[in-house]
């Protein structure tokens, strides 16, 4: 199984969104982490069974939230590009794909 990196701005994102979630509700966030890890893992196992998003990344949604996991496979490892709220800034990561 390929080892998972994170763009520095996907990691802020995933930390934001749980704050969020566990401000609204106790646990939530916790909820939220464990389904984003539950979506890294089935990333690790299966990659290419998720949609392309845009050339060669693709994008798998998380499960019970209205996120979803932008990554691209490397020969070594998988990149999380974003972790992006499904329905807020579509393609706002691209710009990512430059640094």
């Amino acid at each position: 199984m390929k080892s998972v990196k994170f763009h520095p701005q996907s990691q802020i994102e995933l930390f934001e969104a749980a704050q969020y979630y566990e401000n609204q509700q106790k646990d939530l966030g916790k909820r939220f982490l464990l389904s984003l890890q539950d979506s890294i893992l089935s990333i690790q196992i299966n990659p290419l069974v998720y949609q392309l998003a845009d050339d060669n990344f693709r994008k798998c949604r998380v499960s019970k939230f209205p996120y979803g996991i932008v990554f691209r496979e490397g020969k070594y490892s998988i990149e999380i590009i974003a972790v992006i709220h499904l329905k807020r800034r579509p393609g706002y990561w691209k710009k990512r794909i430059l640094d």
